[in-house]
């Protein structure tokens, strides 16, 4: 489905949107399932709902969120509760294209979330890499975000360092503390040019797993909407908690069984999960960790 072009453009950047990925109906499934998930927030004054870990599902921003203005950022492994999700992250183009990505003898499905930016909400993702949430014995993984609706300049769209992957794992510890963001010399010294990847409807970003990138406030009246799907390759073996425990962990979704365990040389100090909802808090500062 991708072209060589497309192949090496990833492998080089860390990163590859590709347009149309999904067709109009299995976005249409996406979108009505999120729309209600956002409707039914408006009940609740706090992060409800219960994933396989007894923590919260639906993660609302404390900050800002109400009935009449909801801000709901976060929903936990969403293919646990909706066919048109798991079919998305394991049956669709989106993990095809991550297959032929990653390479090597397969591809396994590791977690998924929807990430929600609703209009004039304050969410925000602070700078840092993927692989120390969910360190593996290699790094051959993806993050495919896809855009379940428009991602514009203007409504917090996803912020990356082109090539970054290729350097390295940076420390997402500060006082004793996961806190999954780089630190602020970090950010100060290699974060500042960044591209802003966007995209109509149907649109996926690829990520590697190592490279740097963040996200700003929705500003407009556009929702941002991602469903975001951590993607390993089949030899990859985690060495960690998953940070958003699922049913399909470890579920093939590309190639075929290898039997074997490949590692990689890479360095880095186990993640802590949070005891809430989602990392939002680890990156606030606002709880203890479990």
């Amino acid at each position: 489905m991708l072209t060589q072009a497309q192949i090496d453009q990833f492998h080089r950047d860390g990163y590859l949107v590709v347009e149309n990925v999904l067709t109009a109906e299995q976005l249409a499934g996406l979108r009505q399932q999120l729309e209600s998930w956002v409707d039914e927030s408006r009940e609740y004054s706090e992060a409800y709902g219960e994933t396989l870990d007894g923590r919260p599902r639906f993660d609302v921003d404390p900050a800002d969120h109400s009935a009449a203005h909801p801000s709901l950022r976060r929903v936990s492994s969403p293919t646990e509760i909706s066919d048109a999700y798991y079919d998305t992250a394991m049956k669709s183009a989106m993990a095809t294209m991550a297959g032929q990505l990653i390479g090597g003898s397969g591809t396994r499905f590791h977690h998924s979330k929807v990430n929600a930016k609703l209009p004039h909400t304050v969410t925000t993702v602070k700078w840092h890499q993927d692989f120390p949430f969910t360190p593996h014995t290699n790094d051959d993984m993806i993050t495919a975000l896809l855009m379940v609706g428009e991602v514009t300049a203007e409504n917090g769209p996803l912020q990356v360092i082109p090539g970054s992957h290729k350097g390295e794992l940076y420390n997402h510890w500060q006082d004793g503390r996961f806190t999954g963001k780089v630190e602020e010399a970090v950010e100060a010294e290699q974060c500042q040019n960044y591209v802003s990847c966007t995209g109509p409807a149907g649109s996926v970003c690829f990520m590697h797993t190592r490279l740097l990138h963040a996200s700003g406030a929705n500003q407009t009246e556009l929702p941002r909407y991602l469903f975001i799907t951590v993607y390993a390759a089949e030899d990859a073996m985690p060495i960690s908690d998953n940070p958003l425990p699922s049913k399909h962990q470890g579920q093939l979704v590309y190639g075929e069984e290898s039997g074997q365990i490949r590692m990689s040389a890479n360095q880095l100090k186990l993640p802590q999960k949070p005891k809430g909802a989602s990392f939002f808090v680890q990156q606030a500062g606002l709880e203890e960790v479990a």
